[in-house]
């Protein structure tokens, strides 16, 4: 633990210290191993408090759920249509056609963070056909990535408080911000070249805290995080139905191109502050 002699702390030491060790041993929800996002299942946010000063901890189903929707049933078929599990960075306000976003008011009045301890992404490899060829068919093998050095991480979120009609009670949705990949990712998640935002500790203030302009908001949801600060393993297929990361090596899969750090990467990564990624003390 770092310690001041006066009473003004940085930003990312406010978050840490008001609120992260007591969420770790007061909150029984920050136990899943691996959420599986089509489960819709509930998952751990930070929201801002009523007064905009601190924020609280709190469950939010993941899969994003606009209010006009009246049933289950139908927010069911929004979230498999929208894939509302993510936002796309660069349509936080405006969309491809120009028109006005569907996030654009959450982007406005409800940011949070999701916590995170790694994600999983996989690498798609074509197969080879018997007479040597390559197939449109791919086999995945997944990848377990986390940041160094780090216990957890937070991304950019937007969340909304929907009415749940069988409960008759509001329960908070969450979509995630997504970025185009850096350089290492783009060989782990090579059919979409995208990843999650992760965000340093100055950033992830200013989107729950601040006030920022629009343009400003564009700017922090398309955070590349440096390839240089990943780490990542192959892990078990069975992520999906056990809900926990397993290591496992694959001897016919060819290494990843470690060569990545080109000088745009070093250049991001030096201007990228050591300690600017919530991490325990």
């Amino acid at each position: 633990m770092c310690y001041y002699n006066g009473q003004k702390v940085t930003r990312a030491e406010f978050i840490r210290l008001k609120g992260i060790e007591k969420a770790i041993r007061n909150y029984n929800f920050l136990n899943v191993g691996l959420h599986n996002g089509f489960n819709y299942a509930p998952c751990a946010i930070l929201v801002p408090s009523e007064d905009g000063k601190s924020f609280e901890i709190v469950q939010a189903e993941w899969g994003y759920v606009p209010g006009y929707l009246k049933t289950r049933e139908e927010a069911l078929l929004f979230r498999r249509k929208y894939t509302t599990l993510n936002f796309k960075s660069e349509n936080l306000f405006v969309k491809e056609d120009g028109k006005r976003s569907m996030w654009a008011d959450a982007a406005k009045n409800r940011r949070c963070l999701v916590l995170s301890t790694g994600i999983v992404e996989s690498r798609h490899v074509p197969k080879i056909g018997k007479k040597g060829q390559l197939l449109k068919e791919t086999i995945k093998y997944p990848y377990f990535i986390t940041l160094k050095g780090h216990e957890y991480f937070f991304m950019p979120g937007l969340y909304n408080e929907w009415l749940d009609p069988e409960t008759s009670e509001f329960v908070n949705t969450v979509a995630i911000g997504i970025t185009e990949a850096n350089t290492l990712m783009r060989q782990v998640h090579n059919s979409k070249l995208r990843m999650p935002t992760i965000l340093t500790e100055d950033l992830a203030y200013e989107w729950l805290l601040g006030r920022p302009s629009e343009d400003r908001l564009n700017e922090i949801a398309r955070t590349q995080v440096p390839s240089r600060m990943l780490d990542l393993c192959t892990v078990d297929p069975d992520y999906r139905t056990s809900g926990e990361v397993r290591p496992r090596d694959y001897p016919e899969l060819l290494p990843l191109d470690m060569t990545y750090l080109d000088s745009a990467e070093e250049l991001l990564f030096d201007h990228w502050p050591a300690g600017e990624v919530f991490a325990y003390s």
